[in-house]
C-alpha cells in the first residue's frame, strides 16, 4: 500500500504522514527533506539557490546530510522552496523517492507533488492544507519554543511567498490530485487530524 500525502508548508502533513506510517506499519520518507538538503547544500558550498547549476550540483550532497538538525530551520525551508523550482533538481530526485514508493509492501510519502507526479498509482492520496494564519501561528510557536525571535508577520510573508512558489513553477507545482482527498487541518488539533486522516485511509482501503 503506498500513500501519498501532499500540501503547503506547516499544514500538518509532515504530522499527519508520521501517524499514518506508524499505524499501517509503513516506512516513511519526508521528500521534503531531500529539498531541504539540496538547499543547505547550495549554502554550504556558497552557491546561489536560484541558479539551476549550483543547485543541481548540490543534489549530490552527502546522506549524512540528511541528520543536520538545520534543515528543520525556517533558512533551510526557504533554501528549499527556491531550489525545488528548478526541472533539473526535481530530476535528479524523483528516481530516489519513486523507489522509495515502490519498495516491497509499500511506503507512506509526504511532499508536494507525490500523488501528482512521484506516485500517482498511490493506493490511497491525501492532501493536508490550513489557511495560511493557521499555519503561521503554528510555526511561530514552535520557532518561539526554540527560542527563535521572529514576528509572527514575517512568518505569514514568508509562507504566503512559498505557497506562491510552490503553486506557481512550472515543474511539478503544488496542486491537489483529483482523486485526493482534502483533510483541512485549520482548527483541528493534531490528535483530530491524525484520527481523520486514519479513518479517511481506512475507508478508501476498504471501500476503494
Amino acid at each position: 500500500m503506498i500513500i501519498a500525502v501532499d500540501g503547503p508548508t506547516a499544514s500538518g502533513k509532515g504530522t499527519v504522514a508520521k501517524a499514518l506510517a506508524a499505524h499501517f506499519g509503513l516506512p516513511h520518507l519526508d521528500t521534503g527533506l531531500l529539498y531541504r538538503a539540496v538547499g543547505r547544500q547550495v549554502f554550504l558550498d556558497g552557491g546561489d539557490p536560484d541558479n539551476g547549476g549550483d543547485a543541481l550540483a548540490a543534489t549530490t550532497f552527502p546522506e549524512g546530510l540528511l541528520l543536520d538538525p538545520e534543515l528543520r530551520s525556517e533558512a533551510s525551508g526557504g533554501l528549499a522552496s527556491r531550489v525545488s523550482v528548478h526541472p533539473s533538481v526535481r530530476a535528479a530526485l524523483m528516481e530516489r523517492q519513486q523507489a522509495f514508493a515502490d519498495q516491497p509492501g509499500g511506503a507512506v510519502l509526504d511532499g508536494r507533488d507525490i500523488a501528482t507526479v512521484i506516485a500517482p498509482h498511490a493506493t490511497a492520496k491525501l492532501y493536508v492544507t490550513a489557511s495560511v494564519p493557521a499555519r503561521a501561528l503554528r510555526r511561530w510557536k514552535e520557532m518561539s519554543a526554540r527560542g527563535e525571535d521572529v514576528s509572527l508577520a514575517e512568518i505569514e510573508a514568508d509562507l504566503a511567498a512559498r505557497d506562491d512558489r510552490d503553486r506557481n513553477r512550472a515543474e511539478a507545482p503544488l496542486r491537489q490530485a483529483d482523486d485526493a482527498v482534502r483533510l483541512d487541518t485549520s482548527e483541528l488539533t493534531p490528535e483530530t487530524a491524525i484520527a481523520a486522516a486514519i479513518a479517511i485511509v481506512e475507508r478508501i482501503v476498504k471501500y476503494g
